[in-house]
């Protein structure tokens, strides 16, 4: 069997999955790290400068609004393929590859550990203090919000984000070295 550079001694047979899962493991998270970034830069320090009833409407419309397909597909499609292509990588032998997309995924992990155990806590706090309109206190509303808190987890997680990223970087190298390697047959 050819030697894959990257790949370790012991490469298995080719998978059509793997470019493609690697693929889409990189265009998810690069969608989730872009997503994080613009509210660490963008989102959250706009709505700093906004008064409490903007800040809590804005707030809960995109917690409603970020429950669609397309999100759904980024947030969820990142984990999902990054641990397949992690997976896949394995199996077909590309070694090397495969360890620096499972380091990606556990960078995800992190980001999914972070907002599920912190921002969207946080998120369903606000959106349990009920509708703008009804709400007797939005400054209190808002203080149990914690939006220094919330900033602190979304920072966290984008950059835990932004370095899963990264480490696909040489994943997608590693594999397409391999691949030139076993179609050109030079090692």
């Amino acid at each position: 069997m050819l030697a894959q550079p990257g790949a370790g001694p012991q490469a298995g047979p080719r998978s059509k999955a793997a470019a493609p899962l690697l693929y889409l493991a990189t265009l998810t998270v690069g969608l989730m790290a872009g997503f994080f970034f613009a509210f660490a830069i963008l989102v959250m320090p706009s709505l700093a400068k906004v008064d409490d009833r903007a800040f809590v409407v804005a707030m809960q419309k995109i917690n409603e609004g970020v429950q669609t397909g397309a999100f759904a597909f980024a947030f969820f499609g990142a984990f999902i393929f990054t641990g397949a292509a992690a997976i896949v990588h394995h199996k077909a032998g590309y070694r090397t590859a495969a360890r620096w997309i499972f380091a990606a995924t556990l960078l995800y992990v992190v980001a999914l550990a972070l907002t599920f155990g912190g921002n969207i806590p946080l998120n369903d706090k606000l959106a349990a203090a009920g509708d703008p309109a009804v709400i007797a206190d939005l400054a209190v509303a808002r203080a149990a919000f914690n939006e220094g808190t919330w900033n602190a987890l979304n920072a966290a997680r984008t950059i835990a984000c932004m370095l899963s990223l990264l480490a696909l970087v040489p994943a997608i190298a590693l594999h397409g070295r391999a691949t030139k390697a076993l179609k050109t047959g030079i090692s």
